[in-house]
């Protein structure tokens, strides 16, 4: 594999850590993000951030609720919203 293709592996993986993290990706790609966490120590690295950045807004923020009006509203300009993504996809 060329540094090209881990780099692009590595973007991949690093742009879907947090679906990961909050398990909300398919087995499967779990299963890729994971192999691919156990061979690159660098995204290894980074995941280990991400991971520690949300245990501590849980542990910060866990207990405290938004406002009802605050969901509502957010609720609304979501619904609204017309997303598009990007897939790239390097892992097999």
């Amino acid at each position: 594999m060329s540094d090209e293709e881990k780099k692009a592996d590595c973007g991949v993986v690093l742009s879907e850590v947090y679906l990961y993290l909050d398990l909300e990706c398919s087995e499967s790609r779990r299963a890729l993000i994971k192999k691919h966490l156990d061979d690159c120590t660098d995204c290894l690295h980074e995941y280990g951030i991400e991971h520690e950045v949300k245990a501590l807004v849980a542990r910060c923020c866990g207990s405290e609720r938004a406002p009802v009006e605050l969901r509502d509203r957010l609720r609304v300009k979501l619904n609204e919203l017309t997303v598009e993504i990007e897939r790239r996809e390097y892992l097999p």
